[in-house]
């Protein structure tokens, strides 16, 4: 590397450490230096507890270049901290967070002028007290336990990254791109971060408030009841479907109904309907071309002013950016 290495990256690394957390940063910074002439001066490097090779989630070993007490006695530009998760027989999700990566974590970050978190590696920053005060996002799996475990950290789900001064934190895995996106653009400019996305056949750069979609759609009933009214939810979707429609169809009063929903789905029967919505339009926008006034109707909005409402609310952008951003584009046909 030529003498214009100016911003050492170092990239944590531990057993059953998701490897997408590990690789992607790397290939987003090599873009930068290629498109730069490297001029970026990037210069990525893991760091592990010994040089010993180090076996991920998937099952891939990968070799530190440097251990955890090296990369410390050198200046840190950008400490990026990936997480791991346990799965247990229910198939909840728990994140890993353990007491001696935690200390190490703590140490690197001191002589880092900027950190940031992927996916659950959020967990491991609280742990350290790096996020007590701030703003943070992690995967949207582990939001609750991240609140509940560190009450002094003011958890958002919802935003794919969020920058509190130098401090950020990266949603779900794949989120590390586009963080990785943002931290080139901060430290170059918008037009080199387009350039590398553009290499990457990415959209540049998801905006950092933009949701980690399907979030809602993606917690289970405990009872048949509730997922039977989930189902009568799809299949009625066009419809009005409120609280006395659902509650005569369920056999219950609209006040046990909204219990239901509130213990079950952690949320109300307008707020599910509403989130239900916004999924099958954003399908729709993805994979159609109707108008927004035929999305809106099939969908059960009515007027595209509530379904952009609806978009503005739930996932911060609105329906023509969103198909703009996510069509997928229709294959050629075969003559």
């Amino acid at each position: 590397m030529p003498d214009t290495v100016r911003r050492r990256i170092v990239i944590v690394l531990f057993d059953g450490v998701d490897l997408l957390d590990v690789t992607g940063p790397p290939e987003v910074f090599s873009l930068a230096l290629r498109e730069t002439e490297e001029a970026a001066g990037y210069r990525v490097l893991l760091a592990a507890a010994a040089l010993t090779p180090v076996t991920t989630a998937a099952g891939v070993r990968v070799l530190p270049d440097l251990t955890f007490e090296e990369a410390a006695a050198g200046g840190i530009d950008t400490l990026v901290v990936p997480g791991a998760v346990e799965v247990d027989e229910e198939r909840r999700v728990h994140p890993v967070v353990d007491p001696g990566l935690v200390a190490w974590v703590r140490t690197l970050a001191a002589r880092a002028h900027r950190i940031a978190s992927v996916c659950v590696g959020a967990h491991l920053l609280a742990a350290a007290g790096l996020l007590d005060g701030k703003r943070a996002t992690t995967h949207w799996s582990t939001a609750q336990r991240l609140a509940v475990d560190h009450p002094a950290v003011t958890v958002d789900p919802d935003p794919i990254f969020i920058r509190e001064d130098n401090m950020w934190t990266g949603a779900g895995i794949s989120a590390c791109l586009d963080l990785s996106l943002a931290l080139i653009a901060d430290d170059l400019g918008e037009a080199v971060a387009l350039r590398v996305a553009r290499q990457m056949v990415m959209y540049l750069k998801r905006p950092s408030g933009q949701s980690q979609f399907s979030v809602p759609l993606e917690r289970i009933a405990a009872t048949r009841r509730i997922e039977d009214l989930r189902h009568h939810i799809l299949r009625h979707l066009a419809e009005p479907l409120t609280v006395v429609d659902l509650a005569a169809y369920a056999h219950v009063s609209d006040r046990h109904l909204t219990r239901l929903f509130k213990t079950e789905l952690g949320m109300t029967p307008h707020a599910y309907i509403e989130s239900v919505r916004v999924e099958k339009a954003r399908h729709e926008l993805e994979s159609s071309d109707a108008t927004l006034e035929r999305i809106a109707s099939v969908c059960g909005f009515g007027t595209t002013d509530t379904l952009v409402r609806a978009f503005r609310r739930r996932l911060d952008t609105t329906p023509t950016e969103y198909r703009r951003r996510f069509r997928v584009p229709a294959a050629p046909l075969t003559p």
